[in-house]
């Protein structure tokens, strides 16, 4: 078995899991149809009752954006809504083999792009839920493309910059020739729900993070919040991964109760467009001002989108000397680049991140403090001389993170 095979077979087996009799959608780009081929015969192997393959190109998806006129493209048709959301009736899971195109749209309307995907999100709100609320199994990988790889590697020849981020992709979801990459997962999944039970056991009011970047904020998590990370439990008892990699345990704020200033330690890849060295100041939970370096009208349009997307929705941490991080590779993915750094998102929170969210309704979940929105932006803010300070329940400070790193 190649690495590409072994890599197929973890994404199936581990990240998706997928489950006799179910239906598996891919979503998948063009160029990887060699690895979509793999993805399919491995699934049918575990038995999937059907697999749904859905190509697309950054490329032609630039020309659509160029050349159609404005109400064009920001519509949703039916149609397509019609097929997205039938599929909900299947009992579904969702493979993602990600590769993004940086830059790419940098030339291209902004409000046309945040128009659309604000459309979009709205007008398919139902499946994203259905993952979001981890009612299926639902997973997100990577491959490299060439253009995506010279990105990340501009000295290099095409070619060469290809197999190196090829490499590094594959070093991060551990698959070695020497080891078989689900038995790696199972461990790896063992230390990170350790982590998790620290983390739960402190049961912290809130998290105080400061850096010499400037970074000074207080972020309060919510009553009864859950800190997950690594592998979850779908709805219907199957444990799966939704980020491979991952390196991080993460719980959900308190969306009125976030107070400070935190800067960006890596550029946010948000549509296409590069929003770059940018910091965000919020009281009592909401964004009341910002700017960016590069990109600060992108980065308006996605604090713009709705009223949750002032807020946040989730709070991660991941040492600084992890895997990924020291790779020290900026991979301009939030897939790989999140798991080199502690993260918030924008928008939306998980409802697994609290006790009972998976039953509750989205108006009981917002009477909780946790925050919905169109959008789920993760942006990364740590450092290595990132410092956190707990606070518990009875008022205790306790060290959580000091020079980057976990100490508790």
């Amino acid at each position: 078995m190649n690495l590409l095979e072994k890599y197929a077979e973890l994404a199936i087996r581990t990240g998706v899991n997928v489950q006799a009799g179910q239906t598996l959608r891919i979503n998948v780009k063009a160029e990887h149809y060699e690895f979509a081929r793999l993805l399919v015969k491995e699934a049918y192997a575990c038995g999937a009752k059907k697999v749904i393959v859905e190509f697309n190109d950054d490329i032609i998806g630039k020309e659509h954006a160029v050349h159609q006129d404005f109400d064009t493209y920001v519509e949703v048709p039916e149609w397509l809504k019609v097929k997205i959301n039938s599929l909900l009736e299947e009992d579904l899971c969702n493979l993602s083999v990600y590769a993004p195109s940086p830059g790419l749209f940098a030339d291209v309307d902004g409000e046309k792009l945040a128009t659309a995907s604000k459309n979009q999100s709205e007008a398919l709100k139902a499946y994203s839920d259905y993952m979001m609320a981890n009612r299926g199994q639902w997973s997100l990988v990577s491959l490299p493309t060439k253009a995506w790889a010279k990105t990340v590697f501009p000295e290099l020849p095409e070619d060469e910059a290809y197999e190196k981020l090829f490499d590094a992709i594959l070093y991060a979801t551990r698959v070695t020739e020497e080891k078989d990459p689900v038995e790696a997962w199972k461990e790896h999944n063992a230390t990170l729900h350790h982590q998790n039970k620290v983390l739960n056991d402190y049961n912290f009011k809130s998290l105080h993070f400061k850096n010499s970047l400037g970074t000074d904020i207080v972020v309060g998590l919510v009553n009864d919040h859950i800190w997950s990370g690594g592998a979850e439990v779908a709805e219907n008892g199957v444990v799966f991964n939704p980020n491979m990699p991952t390196e991080e345990s993460f719980t959900m704020p308190d969306r009125t109760n976030v107070n400070g200033r935190v800067y960006s330690t890596k550029p946010l890849n948000y549509q296409g467009k590069l929003i770059d060295e940018f910091w965000l100041e919020f009281k009592d939970g909401v964004v009341i001002d910002f700017d960016a370096k590069k990109e600060k009208e992108t980065l308006q349009a996605l604090l713009d989108t709705d009223e949750g997307s002032r807020r946040i929705g989730e709070i991660a941490l991941i040492s600084h000397k992890s895997p990924i991080s020291d790779l020290n590779i900026l991979f301009l993915n939030t897939l790989f680049d999140e798991n080199a750094s502690c993260h918030m998102a924008l928008g939306r929170a998980y409802p697994m991140n609290i006790k009972g969210g998976l039953e509750m309704t989205q108006e009981e979940l917002l009477a909780h403090n946790s925050n919905d929105s169109l959008n789920h932006e993760d942006f990364m803010f740590g450092s290595e001389d990132m410092s956190i300070i707990g606070l518990t329940q009875d008022d205790k400070e306790v060290v959580v993170f000091d020079k980057g790193n976990f100490v508790i």
